[in-house]
């Protein structure tokens, strides 16, 4: 079992390992674009620990939507270590996706599968204290998706506030975008922290989405 945990639920408006609602124009080699979560599709405002703590920037259904007419896997992967520190259990981090998932549903935007990492090395019990794969930057999470969703990950988009999101889609053979929502900003200022630069930089979600896919219809 690889060290990946994710919300797979069994109603089709919420994510599934194989959404049948999800438009893959070539199923066998399929893009994504990947999201970070905190400072990218909601305000970073530390560990949340329950549903009504997540606040969800007003463009991201918007860019959501985007992803989805465009044919494109549109899947969120995101560093929890708040559960191997104790601020929430993965029962609470499952409702607070049930929310996001639900509230961006309404809206008509499609999240077709959510990847988290519990685990930290340095807190926790001995079911989340450890040096896993799933910790970006190390790529764990990309590749399961990569397995179970048939993605093509050289020709995917890594999209969030951190260093951690850049240096995961090169350590993934991803392309990466940042934004300056968030921690962005900060991590636009530290460049050493890196070491791999962003192929865009946007100021936020939508702006990052709308340029890929700007990107990706001057190459065809």
């Amino acid at each position: 079992m690889p060290d990946v945990r994710f919300g797979a639920m069994s109603e089709n408006r919420k994510p599934q390992i194989r959404n049948p609602e999800s438009k893959i124009q070539n199923p066998k080699s399929a893009a994504a674009i990947f999201i970070d979560r905190d400072g990218t599709i909601n305000e970073d405002l530390g560990y949340i620990s329950t549903p009504e703590d997540l606040i969800v920037y007003p463009w991201v259904a918007e860019a959501v939507r985007l992803i989805n007419e465009a044919g494109l896997k549109a899947i969120v992967v995101t560093n929890q270590s708040g559960i191997a520190r104790g601020s929430c259990t993965e029962d609470d981090l499952r409702r607070i996706h049930d929310r996001m998932t639900s509230e961006l549903w309404r809206e008509g935007a499609r999240i077709d599968a959510v990847y988290y990492c519990p685990h930290h090395p340095d807190y926790g019990d001995e079911r989340y204290r450890r040096e896993c794969q799933c910790r970006k930057p190390q790529p764990g999470m990309l590749r399961a998706a990569a397995r179970e969703h048939d993605i093509d990950l050289g020709r995917s988009w890594v999209i969030g506030d951190k260093a951690s999101d850049i240096n995961l889609a090169s350590a993934a053979g991803a392309r990466g975008a940042l934004v300056l929502t968030g921690y962005g900003g900060e991590t636009l200022a530290y460049p050493d922290r890196w070491p791999c630069e962003p192929e865009l930089v946007a100021d936020n979600l939508l702006d990052a989405v709308r340029r890929i896919l700007d990107t990706r219809s001057q190459r065809r």
